[in-house]
């Protein structure tokens, strides 16, 4: 039976007898004895010695080992109690790392730089960050190790107010600290504030990336996978100049992994088009594509509508890689030729999958059948949505706007009613914006916001502005049973897209970006709306819905009106 992960000493026998064993008094030496005390100290370093050496090369059995040097009768140094509480920290066994305080607190080894450390990351991990908090304020806050360790911790917790204000009050931030704080960024989905941690971190002159930087004429050299990341989080921030301006001067170091972090780049984005001039240029180097690269590519012929690459593609993937297409895949065919309203070839290729369809697949065929108004296959396609994925509710909205759509509202009440009986909710579609640091939130026909008369005074304005423009409102949209379309057009004037460009307009200097995140999919109606106002009012208008980032610049969008 192979030993157990948590040592006996738990019992509390061991460190106990221990941590008595200084204080039991014995009688005086005899003079030929005086010299027996140095040899034994000598004899318990020495064995203490051995066991950490042991704990180095099996950092796994770092609280047996302890244990067992416990037992020996040796005293553990400052050393023995690090890799002990290393092992804690890696387990994330508070109980362990408690007991391990308690012991060298008696032992008088708790107030050693390593031991405060140790106990300080360990207790950080476990989450347990008043009691890292107190071992820190004892008088090591000029440790940069306990800085970092207490500042990882409150990043893992989440605490984004104790985060700040503690890395604002580091007396000095290294690598790591700024390396921590964009991470959590990256992580939590704060993509433009990890730039703008990022640029301060090269402004502040405090200390250079990890090899990794951006800032002109240091050529530092960066590191592939974190050359991956940094493409990545540029590209998730609408940044695709940055990402590229990464991967083109990385020059022998990228692997397959950059390539890809590149592509989804491209793909994310509505590059469709050079997203596949990449993948032309990775082949021509040799290097060989894998199962994401090929997924990337996909969905970049499907968001790009290139269905005839998509194919050949496809067929590439097998025949000369030797790739054997997954879900994945086949979901990014179906996909391509649904949009292309293909609905043959899409039946084709679900019949053909080695393996059940997903929801993801019945979505993608339920979506294009609202687009291209084919409802008989649509509602199929719904029903089979529906049994895939009960619990989630865009299955029963897109069967429900199929119906709509055909007017069959009987069939609109039966899908509400399902969704009633099963208790699933529909989300309400928002958009946010940022300025100044606080993200506002708005929901279609939203005035709960302190400046809401001033936004609905930028939204007749921005009508009048469309109207002269020449834009009609698509009421298709609207997918009511009303016959007013008065009533429809000013629903569709109310969208939570077009509350929050208003909102950026009245907000930001002329000519700077306004950046609108959507939880759902932009409609129609608003794609055809933001590309005018993007024109009428000079702005880039950067809306990242759903599936993907839509960049309106000069009247028109990146993803081509294809998305």
């Amino acid at each position: 039976m192979p030993p157990p992960t948590v040592p006996f000493f738990l019992t509390s026998t061991t460190l106990a007898a221990a941590a008595a064993k200084p204080q039991r008094p014995g009688p005086p030496s005899p003079p030929a004895q005086q010299q027996q005390p140095r040899e034994a100290r000598d004899g318990s370093r020495d064995a203490c010695a051995s066991y950490t050496a042991r704990m180095r090369l099996n950092p796994q059995l770092a609280l047996r080992l302890f244990d067992h040097l416990l037992r020996s009768g040796a005293d553990p140094d400052h050393v023995a109690y690090a890799l002990a509480l290393g092992r804690c920290a890696r387990g994330r066994d508070h109980r362990a790392a408690a007991q391990l305080h308690s012991h060298a607190a008696k032992r008088g080894a708790a107030s050693h730089r390593r031991v405060c450390n140790g106990l300080i990351h360990a207790y950080a991990v476990c989450g347990s960050l008043l009691d890292a908090r107190k071992v820190f304020d004892r008088g090591h806050e000029g440790d940069a190790v306990a800085w970092n360790s207490l500042l990882r911790g409150y990043a893992a917790a989440g605490d984004v107010n104790a985060l700040r204000e503690f890395f604002v009050g580091m007396q000095a931030r290294d690598t790591v600290s700024w390396n921590t704080i964009i991470a959590w960024c990256v992580e939590n989905g704060e993509y433009e504030e990890a730039i703008a941690v990022f640029r301060e971190m090269l402004a502040s002159m405090e200390c250079l990336p990890d090899r990794v930087t951006l800032f002109p004429g240091k050529g530092i050299e960066v590191e592939e996978r974190l050359s991956s990341a940094l493409i990545n989080m540029y590209s998730k921030c609408a940044c695709i100049e940055g990402a590229v301006h990464v991967f083109e001067n990385l020059g022998a170091q990228m692997n397959v992994d950059t390539w890809n972090a590149m592509l989804a780049g491209f793909t994310a984005n509505g590059c469709s088009e050079k997203a596949l001039e990449l993948f032309a240029r990775m082949e021509i180097t040799g290097l060989v594509p894998n199962k994401i690269t090929f997924n990337t590519v996909l969905n970049a012929c499907s968001h790009g509508g290139f269905v005839e690459e998509g194919m050949g593609c496809f067929e590439r993937m097998t025949k000369v890689y030797g790739i054997e297409p997954d879900i994945a895949h086949y979901g990014c065919m179906v996909d391509l030729f649904c949009r292309a309203g293909l609905f043959d070839k899409a039946e084709k290729m679900i019949q053909m999958m080695p393996m059940k369809p997903d929801a993801a697949v019945w979505k993608a065929l339920v979506g294009a059948c609202k687009t291209h108004r084919n409802f008989e296959l649509g509602r199929k396609a719904g029903h089979m949505l529906i049994e895939a994925a009960p619990n989630d509710h865009a299955g029963y909205v897109l069967l429900s706007n199929i119906y709509a759509l055909d007017g069959n509202w009987t069939g609109v009440h039966k899908v509400r009613k399902l969704m009633l009986d099963r208790g699933v909710q529909k989300v309400p579609g928002s958009s946010s914006i940022e300025i100044d640091g606080v993200i506002h939130e708005f929901i279609s026909g939203d005035k709960s916001h302190s400046s809401k008369e001033d936004i609905y005074e930028m939204l007749s304005e921005m009508c009048q502005q469309l109207k002269v423009a020449g834009y009609v409102p698509d009421t298709s949209h609207v997918l009511l049973d009303i016959d007013d379309e008065d009533v429809k057009e000013s629903s569709l004037a109310l969208h939570s897209e077009k509350l929050a460009i208003a909102f950026g307009l009245i907000s930001t200097a002329p000519g700077t970006p306004i950046r609108i995140a959507k939880n759902l999919r932009v409609c129609g109606d608003c794609h055809n709306a933001v590309k005018l106002l993007s024109k009428i009012y000079g702005r880039c208008i950067i809306v990242r819905d759903a599936n993907r980032f839509h960049h309106f610049r000069e009247g028109s969008c990146s993803c081509g009106d294809f998305w």
